[in-house]
């Protein structure tokens, strides 16, 4: 998942090892107002309409998964035998290294063109898990300035920005999972036709920019 501090949120970004500064309050058990933090990853990872969606996901896409499932499994038995033989030989006495690098690569081809095949596979799971937390994502901002205003809370940081910390004095999780679960109750887990991630959809963008240029800047006739 992105990361998805924004907004209200941003500032905490920028403040890097300042943060430990409130946290050495917590040697005299002083508790900073205004300050918490929040794990937004984790939020989302155990909300309702994700858990749900991830249990769905299991049944829509079975035959995805299983198929895959038992094409890894054809894969590994596949490379066992290979990479045993390829252990044995390179502890002998004397090892052949022009056979070991050619079973290597032997390997490393059986493994990369695997992981793809795989991947094709389970491109219908991955584009409905990444539907899912676009659908949730679209909500986690507001959840998050509406848990930040009942809590009286000024500065959210995430926990990569903090030294340490004790207690629970300062986490603002279940606040910012119970907003969001009024928010988005429930995701669909099946994209439209030709959906695509955000990411594809920014990179089509971009690649799509030089090519409308030269147009947005060309001459306009003179009409002489």
């Amino acid at each position: 998942m992105k990361t998805l501090l924004k907004s209200a949120v941003a500032a905490s970004l920028a403040l890097g090892t300042v943060v430990a500064q409130p946290v050495l309050a917590q040697d005299t058990g002083t508790i900073v107002p205004g300050l918490a933090i929040a794990n937004l990853d984790a939020v989302i990872a155990n909300s309702n309409a994700y858990k749900t969606a991830e249990t769905q996901r299991q049944t829509t896409y079975k035959a995805q998964i299983d198929q895959a499932t038992a094409r890894g499994n054809a894969l590994n038995a596949q490379l066992k035998p290979l990479a045993d033989k390829f252990n044995a030989d390179r502890q002998a006495a004397n090892p052949n290294r022009a056979s070991l690098e050619q079973q290597a690569a032997t390997i490393q081809q059986l493994q990369e063109s695997g992981q793809q095949e795989l991947q094709r596979m389970m491109q219908p799971v991955a584009l409905s898990r990444a539907y899912t937390e676009e659908q949730i994502d679209a909500k986690i901002d507001q959840a998050v300035k509406n848990a930040m205003s009942k809590k009286k809370i000024s500065l959210l940081l995430s926990p990569q920005s903090v030294l340490a910390v004790s207690a629970n004095a300062y986490n603002l999780n279940q606040d910012i999972l119970n907003e969001l679960n009024t928010l988005v109750p429930s995701v669909q887990i099946v994209p439209p036709a030709g959906w695509v991630p955000a990411q594809a959809r920014d990179q089509q963008a971009q690649q799509a920019a030089p090519a409308a240029a030269p147009a947005a800047t060309g001459k306009q006739p003179s009409g002489r």
